[in-house]
């Protein structure tokens, strides 16, 4: 082992002496900073940078909808470059990830100067020692290619950038976990394979004028494991800012106006959905850091913050190493206990009231009503920093709560639910028989589907009932297991009433359906041999008639008010077809 990292850091050197600086310089560095390089030429100085160098290895995890290949580009300083090597050495995995939204490239360049200095110019290569890092350079490589420079109307640069969505028109930033996209499929795959213990999303965002060149969010509001959340909060975050501030490109938490442009009005910050990258990082129990850069700055300082955000997490995470290796291996563990069960799971959050007074470095602004739409404009005076003591309302409360079963079985028919589930990497088993269980599970009331599409589905809203009854699945059904480190994403996929539910994204939307119905001259026979035959009904309709004057004056309603407690009327109408297993089956 010593001489293979003698042999990999002489090889190191000898690249560093044998290349000129200027012929290493990226397409944004030799092209004024404000300038970012196509697909074609961001995947061939990659190529060149694996080839000059032992320690960096090209490759492709996929392919997008147009078929381009999905980049990726592997560093590690003795060689190491499949999954097996890398999990054996007990070396951190980093995942760096760049123009998700290809309009906010910055992370592309930053990344690739970074790997630059690493592998060219010898820098920083201490950090190597344990951590393997993995660049995804473009990850939606398809938007990237509409290239223009009309794509984001509030940035200031670069010249020409890509489109936010992928060819589908779908932002894979709200696809984590449905994964509608080929690109997720494939980057789902490579997490699975890699299992990163920490992750980086590259962003610029939008909004309001501050002085803040980057802020960022983190999963620290109580979606997270505790440990992994109180090491984010209390150890990573003070000294990764403090690392910020010293190097010139101090963060903030990412803002959110409770008024949208008036910073006046305070900040509010929340959780986030596993659709969204620092979601489903902190539901498979790692640090999601999402940063977003403030697009109103000049593109070339965006760039260097995105490059000093990336290397000191390196230099925090190198300098922790073992402690947080070991804080990820207790996450993974807990998540798979029967203690971690046997506690009410939260599925969605709610800002608190209460607040704490914060300064924020902002501008000097405006805020006057538009002669010309009659709205509020902001106008921002960027040449007038200030600082506002304004509320912070960041403590989240849980609106929605669940006890988590032994685990889930859905039926064999909702293919597509499980494919999904095992696109996640689920652990699953399938039946060989037809079963019978008890199983509780949900009736849905008050069902609403939106009028408009949203990432390429119809979403759906409803009331959730919970139910306890008796179900017969067939052989081919799916049992998944909560007793793996997967079960916080699964919550998540499969209770209904989690934000970014398989249901709330329309999985489910053919049991709203009906398929048979009544004629009102069978049911006027029926509803009076119904109320002949049962008393309380009768006390129950004339209470409906009384406490509700529109369905006693919809003759179809009251038909079908009878025609619903028939057994005619289909028993699986608005039935979740998913099972909760309460117990173990022996």
């Amino acid at each position: 082992m010593l001489l293979r990292n003698i042999l990999f850091t002489v090889l190191a050197l000898i690249n560093v002496q044998s290349f000129p600086n200027e012929s290493w310089l990226t397409w944004y560095e030799a092209h004024g900073r404000n300038h970012t390089p196509r697909y074609t030429e961001t995947v061939d100085f990659s190529k060149r940078l694996a080839e000059a160098s032992p320690m960096l290895h090209y490759t492709t995890f996929g392919q997008s909808h147009q078929l381009r290949d999905l980049p990726l580009l592997i560093l590690d300083r003795q060689g190491r470059f499949t999954p097996e090597q890398v999990h054996a050495s007990g070396n951190i995995v980093l995942l760096v990830q760049a123009s998700i939204h290809p309009g906010e490239p910055d992370g592309k360049d930053a990344g690739l100067m970074l790997l630059r200095d690493m592998v060219i110019h010898g820098k920083h290569l201490e950090l190597l020692e344990n951590i393997t890092l993995l660049f995804i350079p473009i990850f939606n490589v398809d938007g990237h290619e509409r290239f223009g420079p009309y794509n984001r109307i509030n940035q200031n640069g670069p010249e020409e950038m890509g489109w936010r969505t992928n060819a589908r028109n779908l932002n894979l930033n709200r696809d984590f976990l449905k994964a509608d996209a080929a690109e997720m499929q494939h980057f789902l795959k490579l997490w699975n394979d890699w299992q990163p213990d920490f992750y980086i999303d590259t962003h610029s965002t939008n909004g309001g004028d501050y002085q803040y060149p980057l802020t960022y969010i983190i999963e620290v509001f109580g979606n997270m494991e505790k440990g992994i959340s109180d090491w984010c909060e209390q150890e990573f975050l003070p000294e990764w800012e403090s690392l910020m501030e010293n190097s010139g490109y101090p963060a903030f938490p990412y803002v959110t106006y409770r008024n949208w442009h008036d910073p006046r009005s305070g900040l509010v910050s929340r959780t986030s959905p596993p659709a969204l990258s620092n979601g489903f990082a902190a539901q498979r129990n790692r640090p999601g850091l999402l940063l977003e850069t403030h697009m109103l700055k000049p593109y070339h300082l965006r760039v260097e913050a995105t490059y000093y955000s990336i290397l000191h997490t390196m230099q925090l995470l190198h300098g922790n190493h073992q402690s947080f290796k070991a804080l990820v291996k207790a996450a993974d563990a807990f998540t798979a206990s029967a203690e971690f069960r046997a506690q009410p799971f939260p599925l969605d959050f709610r800002t608190a009231s209460d607040s704490v007074m914060i300064d924020f470095k902002g501008v000097e602004y405006q805020k006057i009503i538009s002669d010309l739409s009659g709205g509020q404009w902001f106008i921002y005076e960027s040449d007038k920093p200030t600082t506002f003591q304004i509320p912070w309302f960041y403590k989240q409360e849980p609106t929605v709560t669940v006890m988590l079963p032994e685990a889930y079985i859905i039926p064999v028919q909702w293919y597509d639910v499980i494919e999904r589930l095992q696109m996640q990497g689920v652990e699953m088993t399938f039946l060989t028989e037809e079963k019978e269980m008890e199983v509780e599970s949900y009736r849905f009331r008050d069902v609403n589907l939106a009028g408009l599409v949203n990432e390429g589905r119809q979403m759906a809203r409803f009331k959730s009932l919970p139910v306890t009854e008796t179900r017969r699945f067939q052989a081919g059904s799916a049992v998944v297991p909560m007793s793996q480190p997967a079960a916080r994403l699964i919550a998540h996929a499969l209770e209904p009433d989690a934000p970014s539910s398989f249901a709330a994204w329309g999985f489910f939307n053919a049991i709203f359906q009906r398929t048979e119905y009544f004629e009102s001259y069978a049911m006027e026979a029926i509803a009076r041999q119904m109320l002949q035959n049962d008393p309380e009904l009768q006390k129950r309709f004339e209470e409906m008639k009384t406490s509700d004057q529109a369905f006693a004056s919809n003759p179809r309603e009251i038909l079908n008010w009878f025609y619903e407690q028939t057994p005619y009327y289909d028993q699986q109408h608005n039935v979740y077809p998913v099972g909760r297993v309460m117990r173990s089956e022996r």
